[in-house]
């Protein structure tokens, strides 16, 4: 083994220099210098990616199929591994490519690092309701620290999949419905992942996901076919992919679903014409889990062969788990049904990334006992998840600002299946977090209050019939029946002065494969809530969920709502310091609620119709007749502990060319009693336009903080670029007319001005 290490290591060392802060020109060509010494076999191995399936640091495997797999990984036929962890299970591996194969060409490590590694964030959704993307990116820099102090190179995030449709389960991954907001919180994410460097040993590369318009799924269910027009698709659900890469995101992964009846893995159309020809994205592209494979089950290829020439030839540079490539990529070429030159194109791609991560210089620099030790779940990062937490909770109703509760508050009742729940709380996709390590929201409220308060405390009812810990490939079954807990919990609010009622999705009611056609409150939640009411105690409920919910009946009967979604490590401190007034909440909905399924897809930015007037003495608009056409909460809603007044809208010009650029101001006072955020969105319209246009459109915001009394001008500034939309060729165009501008706290709230463009 030392003589093929050495042989191995001497080819490298001529090949590079320094692979720190290397210019893209020094990488090129120390790229192509790699690639002229690589096989046919070797090359195709580069394309060619595992998931552990067998204790690393073990024996050799026996066990048919990993004892392939670890030959491929001795022979140098492997480019990448997906769900390796820790620095021992990473450097095993990584040994085993680079001391036995003839290159020892080192290994990529990827891993769904989604909202945190082992100190667990909100889930992406909660973050997009922060709207802060100071916060944001933070975030993702303290979980690529953690992650890359593991050993791990890559994540599969940020997932900017755009959704209007909250029955999907992936709706938890993403940051809601509007594709500006989703601009903006993707290249954050990038930002704080890749930092500014990728050389350095704490950050890691990236992956957009995925590619494209996956949130549009029909009726809302996993995986299913997408049809949309090109329109929505190039004004809707490109911009959030097209900003990460903007922001230099190094990756891209395919999407699951068909997109107008051809399958995201070999798009020709989404990889060649847009992603990698009007985009210039020079990074590679991936497939999803055993996605090049399942053309064969879309129905557009034969057999695996057929499949593997689709995924070439339509841009997927590496296979995750489909093991196509490296069964049928070198026969294909040998028949001349692929130029090999594809081949090297892609390896180019995948050997840049790790020329950039440095892993030439030292394949072993991110495999550090010490700093897995000190520098995953410390208190800097809990306390940077808590700030994270309290940001993204959204106080949803207030009713005569029965919160903040008093900390002297005599007696309180805490019920609910979710109230001392430690383990819902980290949410899905929790990557390394140990089960059941959340901060609950009972042991919160309990080292929240006076030491004189007396909480009692009932569980209420079981939310799903489930024993053990967290099961991320197991469906569960929720408890539709057993009522037999609420009397309990119903004793305790009748002997107490304000219920704190928490109820919600557990972390497997939503995620991936997590659809719902129902999205009220599983099980006998609501019975439970009905029981509470009765007793005449002021109803808190704080909701813990992945999605929107449905839940007219609370929205009605609760005095206050507050949304805490699933926030992670510190979930139960944060909402308590909501709960309690030591923090003013300040978070804005990223995605509308609706009153019921019947009105999904439902979202902000519509198209007006030909008769959208309410009129009560025809049917003949576009309305529901058993229902208001309204949301039950609408985008970028959120209340506070104080209260704020816009007023003094002002625009620089009243007419404007399309060269120049618009400026937009308004005041806003704090006219309440308590120091206060708000998040200041502005939207446009244009009025007429050769496509209709939507009603409103975000295309600005600002968080704010102001002191009782105290007013601040708050500044936009609108240029052609926001002031453009594409037209069905994806041509960004900006025509004469006349636009809307309005500000407020919310999509609806709003005040209103115009101006023309001319030309």
């Amino acid at each position: 083994m030392l003589i093929k290490n050495c042989f191995s290591l001497g080819i490298i060392f001529t090949i590079m220099i320094m692979a720190v802060n290397l210019s893209a020109s020094t990488i090129a060509m120390k790229v192509d210098s790699l690639l002229n010494q690589m096989t046919l076999k070797e090359k195709i191995g580069q394309l060619n990616q595992y998931s552990s399936t067998w204790q690393l640091t073990g024996p050799k495997p026996t066990q048919k199929g990993n004892e392939e797999r670890y030959e491929d990984l001795t022979n140098g036929m492997v480019g990448s591994m997906l769900n390796v962890v820790t620095v021992d299970e990473i450097k095993r591996a990584q040994e085993l490519v680079v001391e036995n194969s003839r290159l020892g060409i080192p290994l990529l490590f990827g891993l769904d690092v989604i909202h945190g590694y082992k100190t667990m964030f909100p889930i992406p959704l909660a973050q997009a309701a922060s709207w802060d993307m100071q916060a944001i990116e933070k975030s993702a820099r303290i979980a690529a620290k953690e992650a890359s102090a593991s050993g791990i190179t890559w994540t599969f995030s940020p997932m900017v999949d755009l959704t209007r449709d909250p029955r999907w389960g992936r709706i938890i991954e993403c940051a809601g419905e509007d594709p500006y907001l989703g601009a903006r919180f993707g290249k954050a994410m990038v930002r704080g992942y890749q930092g500014k460097d990728l050389s350095t040993d704490n950050t890691i590369a990236a992956c957009t996901k995925h590619f494209a318009a996956y949130g549009a799924p029909e009726a809302g269910r996993e995986y299913n076919r997408v049809s949309i027009s090109n329109y929505d698709l190039y004004n809707i659900y490109l911009p959030p992919y097209k900003a990460t890469i903007d922001e230099g995101v190094s990756t891209v992964m395919n999407a699951f679903n068909t997109l107008n009846g051809v399958p995201a893995t070999g798009n020709q159309f989404l990889v060649n014409e847009i992603l990698r020809g009007k985009w210039n994205f020079s990074g590679f592209i991936l497939s999803d889990w055993a996605t090049i494979s399942e053309l064969i089950t879309h129905g557009v290829a034969k057999d695996m062969k057929q499949a593997t020439k689709i995924a070439i030839t339509g841009g997927t540079d590496v296979d995750m788990e489909s093991s196509a490539y490296i069964d049928y990529l070198e026969e294909l070429i040998l028949e001349g049904e692929v130029d090999e030159e594809l081949l090297d194109q892609a390896v180019r791609r995948i050997l840049t990334v790790k020329f950039e991560l440095g892993l030439f210089d030292d394949p072993y620099k991110y495999c550090s006992k010490e700093r897995e030790k000190e520098q995953a779940y410390t208190e800097k990062n809990h306390k940077a998840a808590l700030e994270m937490a309290k940001k993204s909770i959204v106080l949803l109703k207030n009713e005569n600002d029965i919160l903040p509760l008093s900390k002297e508050i005599e007696r309180i009742a805490v019920v609910g299946p979710l109230a001392a729940d430690k383990d819902a709380p980290l949410g899905n996709w929790r990557c390394q977090a140990k089960s059941n390590s959340a901060v609950s929201l009972l042991s919160a409220i309990k080292n929240s209050v006076s030491s004189k308060t007396k909480i009692n405390y009932a569980k209420g009812c079981n939310l799903v019939k489930m024993d053990g810990d967290y099961q991320d490939y197991k469906p569960v079954q929720v408890n539709e029946t057993d009522t037999t807990g609420i009397q309990q919990a119903v004793k305790a609010a009748q002997n107490s002065d304000v219920i704190i009622a928490a109820v919600g999705e557990t972390a497997l009611l939503s995620g991936e494969g997590r659809s719902r056609q129902n999205i009220d409150l599983p099980g006998v939640q609501k019975t439970l809530l009905q029981e509470l009411k009765k007793t005449g105690k002021p109803l808190v409920v704080v909701l813990f969920n992945g999605r929107p919910l449905t839940i007219n009946w609370t929205e009605q009967n609760a005095s206050a709502i507050v949304e805490g979604w699933l926030a992670g490590s510190q979930s139960g401190n944060a909402l308590a310091s909501v709960l309690f007034g030591d923090y003013n909440p300040s978070g804005k909905l990223p995605v509308t609620f609706p009153r019921n399924v019947g009105q999904i897809p439902i979202y902000y930015n519509q198209l007006n119709t030909g008769r959208p007037k309410l009129d009560e003495n025809t049917v003949f608009v576009s309305r529901y007749i058993d229902g208001p056409n309204t949301p039950l909460y609408p985008f970028g809603y959120g209340l506070s502990y104080t209260d704020f007044k816009y007023d003094n809208l002002k625009i620089s010009d009243n007419r404007i060319s399309e060269d120049q650029t618009l400026q937009v101001k308004v005041d806003v006072k704090n006219t309440g009693q308590r120091k206060g955020e708000e998040i200041v969105q502005l939207y446009i319209r244009d009025l007429i336009a050769s496509y209709a246009r939507p009603i409103k459109e975000l295309k600005g915001f600002k968080k704010i903080s102001l002191e009782p009394g105290q007013k601040e001008t708050v500044k936009f500034y609108l240029d052609r670029d926001k002031l453009s939309f594409y037209n069905n060729q994806y041509e960004k165009i900006c025509e004469p007319g006349q636009f809307e501008v309005m500000v407020g706290g919310n999509s609806v709230d709003l005040l209103k001005t115009s101006f023309k463009m001319v030309e």
